[in-house]
């Protein structure tokens, strides 16, 4: 019986609580209410506790609960920061860490993907996992020839543990709606349940990661490590060694901060041109900055960092590059041209026919994607993020209104959920970027010119 099925009773349990604690928090606030304690304080109160439990659960899960902690991670940066600052650190946890899966277990599923002689592959394995994340953990070995590589081992049951999990948060969605206002959670355990199989699938993601490594092989600032070997439940890279996003975003300077999200910008846009993939996992577990040359890592010096990409799992396949309408829709956006955005809009599905369009709410509603945009380099931290949730959650707003009417067509899906990751990261980092600039050349449709530039800056302010 493997590790996960014979865990799930205790899985179970352990989400069970989530709803029975926030009803016990909500009583306790109502009994505050009545005593006098004011709204705003018992809420807050309510928020940290709900917060707290929360964190703490998906911590301590494997399969869908640890893999929706991560794709919920990115959202950190919205939090109010009076929940944000004391969880933190349990956020990053749930991108980089994981209970382990025993070594026995771990001998087995060598032994199952490589043959009974699997030791014969390497020259070293580690028996202690370098890192552990939602359906697999990884192991530091050095390959037959000598290659330092990273071993990939899948959890066994790792696919019903992703569902069934899945499914019982979705029944308890409510709870993170308490956390963020404005952030629809049931789409986004929906959305990681349809990709369950494609990550369970390491050939798939072993073919991706192949091609990535080949698309960026003679890249100066970005590097992907080319596979090694990969069978049934295990793939073996090559090793990458460097900083981990979190860190970088924990302490890292502002030097790196900026250039990690520079690079990090030109990764996710540049993908589909180069290779034909959108990379579309984009939390920072994911991601490391790896020095130019291991003898000079001066952390004031953009140069001295690469940015290593890891976890090709889930992508997203645009053999055609970026859809075009996405670059003439911005690109009309900053000129003001409401009537142009909404007619891409219509054309590509988002608005059902007939939908009435107050022009002012379209820009408005985009104003999130303007602002970085709107400047020659823009400045991403958490405030902006806040303001920028509250703005579109706040329902006298007429572009909240709009947001609810918006249909997101499946061929957008993860378009959208990359862009909205990638932002949140950006505001963990409180990265410096040139946005524009480095969607300028990935972006098709997106002209670079200076009329548009000028037209921007007032557009947006506008809208301040």
């Amino acid at each position: 019986m493997s590790d996960l099925p014979r865990n799930a009773v205790a899985r179970t349990a352990k989400l069970a609580t989530l709803p029975l604690g926030f009803a016990s928090r909500a009583t306790l606030g109502l009994g505050k209410r009545i005593g006098g304690a004011p709204a705003a304080a018992v809420v807050t109160e309510v928020q940290q506790r709900t917060a707290e439990q929360l964190f703490r659960v998906l911590g301590e899960l494997k399969g869908g609960a640890m893999k929706f902690g991560q794709a919920l991670s990115v959202f950190e940066a919205a939090l109010p920061e009076e929940l944000a600052r004391p969880y933190r650190a349990a956020l990053t946890g749930l991108q980089e860490n994981a209970p382990a899966l025993p070594a026995a277990s771990v001998h087995k599923s060598l032994a199952e993907a490589f043959g009974p002689d699997w030791r014969d592959k390497f020259t070293s394995f580690d028996d202690k996992p370098a890192a552990a994340a939602s359906i697999g953990q990884v192991h530091r070995a050095v390959w037959s020839d000598g290659r330092d590589a990273a071993v990939k081992i899948q959890y066994p049951g790792a696919g019903k543990a992703l569902l069934s999990d899945l499914n019982q948060l979705g029944r308890v969605a409510r709870l993170f709606g308490l956390l963020v206002p404005g952030i629809e959670v049931k789409p986004l355990i929906a959305e990681l349940r349809t990709r369950v199989a494609e990550e369970l699938d390491y050939a798939a993601e072993a073919a991706a990661q192949s091609a990535y490594a080949e698309g960026y092989a003679s890249d100066p600032d970005i590097i992907v490590p080319p596979v090694i070997a990969q069978s049934g439940t295990a793939l073996v890279t090559e090793w990458l060694p460097g900083v981990p996003l979190s860190t970088v975003i924990a302490s890292g300077t502002k030097a790196q901060r900026d250039r990690a999200g520079t690079l990090l910008v030109r990764f996710l846009f540049s993908g589909p041109t180069r290779v034909g993939l959108l990379h579309a996992d984009p939390h920072p577990g994911n991601f490391r900055l790896v020095p130019v040359d291991p003898e000079h890592q001066d952390p004031d010096d953009p140069a001295a960092w690469r940015l290593g990409v890891l976890d090709f799992g889930a992508v997203n396949r645009l053999p055609d590059g970026m859809p075009t309408p996405i670059g003439a829709a911005v690109r009309m956006a900053l000129a003001g041209d409401a009537d142009g955005v909404a007619e891409i809009l219509r054309t590509e599905g988002f608005l059902k026919p007939g939908t009435e369009l107050d022009p002012t709410a379209v820009l408005d509603y985009l104003r999130p994607l303007l602002g970085p945009l709107a400047e020659e380099t823009f400045t991403f931290n958490r405030d902006w993020l806040r303001s920028q949730a509250a703005h579109l959650a706040n329902g006298r707003n007429p572009a909240a209104s709009l947001g609810r009417r918006i249909n997101l067509p499946p061929s957008y899906l993860l378009i959208h959920r990359v862009t909205m990751g990638g932002l949140g990261i950006l505001c963990q980092l409180g990265a410096t970027v040139s946005v524009r600039t480095e969607l300028g050349d990935w972006l098709p449709g997106l002209a670079d010119d200076a009329d548009t530039a000028a037209v921007v800056t007032s557009t947006v302010a506008d809208g301040e």
